[in-house]
């Protein structure tokens, strides 16, 4: 029995090891992200005053100025709610800043189950995973939020309705979708693992493409700031073609694994 206990012991250990270190990374550039909140919120305001201009037929694609909200201002309702709206904004700052120190914190506590070739593998997996969050955070920046304010706070805005926007409640509505798109597109680096652990296979992932498709639009109409169908698109689309790009590298993979514990076997 004590044997038994001592690997579990020693798991919640490392996993006690890797949160630390996880979230001293995180104090650190909190810290230095709280420093520059005034910048991070000006940044945070594109969305709101920009908005995508694009045409497939004469090739161009760019951002122009939103004319009914230049003048939009935000304004708090609480004593407190400026303060905790940098506080907001310098912790998602930070969580961005140190995705690399998490991700290979993670490959440090899931390392001791992969085969000892895998290991080496620890460089690009934390350029990929971090490279796909912040990609998908910045897809949701530049191109679905600006389409969501425009739509919401353009729609029927007259001599009888103005934007008065809350702060808390910008913020709040911009971080909650940066995120949620920059964790929608790990997709890809999830099936791989899930293949990896023989969870699921390609096959598996190839048949119920149809279904996975279905998912994505049901995930994007829940997810997306809008309830326009343009808006869910946006997001449905990056998620169907997530999965097939797991559906494509995941037999790689997935042989790969089984070569090498043939070979380990046999040593």
């Amino acid at each position: 029995m004590e044997d038994l206990k001592m690997p579990l012991t020693e798991h919640l250990g490392e996993l006690r090891k890797r949160i630390v270190v996880s979230l001293i990374a995180l104090g650190v550039t909190f810290i230095i992200a709280f420093t520059f909140s005034e910048e991070i919120f000006r940044v945070i305001m594109f969305p709101l005053k920009y908005s995508l201009d694009f045409s497939v037929r004469e090739m161009y694609l760019r951002f122009i100025p939103q004319d009914k909200l230049q003048m939009t201002k935000l304004v708090f309702l609480a004593p407190a709610e400026a303060f905790w709206m940098n506080m907001k904004l310098s912790f998602v700052t930070g969580i961005l800043l140190s995705l690399p120190v998490i991700f290979h914190q993670l490959w440090l506590f899931i390392s001791p189950g992969l085969l000892a070739r895998e290991k080496k593998y620890v460089l690009p997996f934390i350029i990929l995973a971090t490279s796909l969050f912040i990609f998908g955070a910045a897809f949701c920046f530049f191109i679905v939020l600006p389409f969501a304010m425009g739509f919401l706070l353009t729609y029927k805005v007259g001599d009888f309705l103005m934007p008065m926007l809350s702060v808390g409640q910008y913020v709040d509505f911009c971080l909650k979708f940066i995120l949620a798109f920059g964790a929608i597109f790990e997709l890809p680096i999830i099936i791989i693992f899930l293949t990896k652990m023989g969870i699921v296979t390609p096959q598996t992932l190839a048949r119920n493409r149809k279904y996975a498709a279905l998912i994505a639009f049901v995930i994007a109409a829940f997810l997306t700031p809008t309830p326009d169908a343009f808006n869910q698109v946006l997001m449905a689309i990056p998620i169907i073609l997530l999965y097939e790009i797991g559906i494509w590298i995941s037999p790689f993979f997935s042989a790969r694994r089984r070569e090498r514990s043939e070979e380990e076997e046999e040593a």
